[in-house]
């Protein structure tokens, strides 16, 4: 069964939950769990391992997205413990970091939702 777009979608909203509870937790709404930096437990990378691996595990972007959602979660917890230490404004600037990754794999998601359309 191939990934339709509606796959991708709930992908793309997976990606702005992450980023949300990560904004939560420097902004001391919530605290961070350890869940919330693993790759094994986040919600994009759940989709990719059980998802998109079993069809699509040998095109590079796959590989890619999931490198890129590994330094993304990496900075995420860098910054929650950065916030942690007292180091408020430097752990919120960060975020621009988060999104740079998001970015990186937003355009993954498009590469490999073309080649599975096809």
């Amino acid at each position: 069964m191939d990934i339709n777009r509606l796959d991708f979608q709930q992908a793309r909203i997976k990606q702005v939950l992450f980023k949300s509870r990560l904004r939560s937790v420097l902004y001391g709404v919530r605290e961070a769990d350890d869940t919330l930096f693993s790759l094994y437990h986040n919600p994009l990378g759940e989709w990719l391992r059980t998802v998109v691996k079993p069809r699509y595990s040998l095109r590079p972007e796959v590989r890619e997205i999931e490198r890129t959602i590994q330094q993304m979660l990496d900075t995420g917890y860098e910054l929650s413990t950065q916030y942690k230490r007292g180091y408020i404004e430097e752990a919120r600037a960060g975020l621009d970091k988060i999104n740079a990754y998001s970015d990186r794999i937003e355009a993954l998601l498009q590469t490999l939702e073309q080649h599975t359309q096809v």
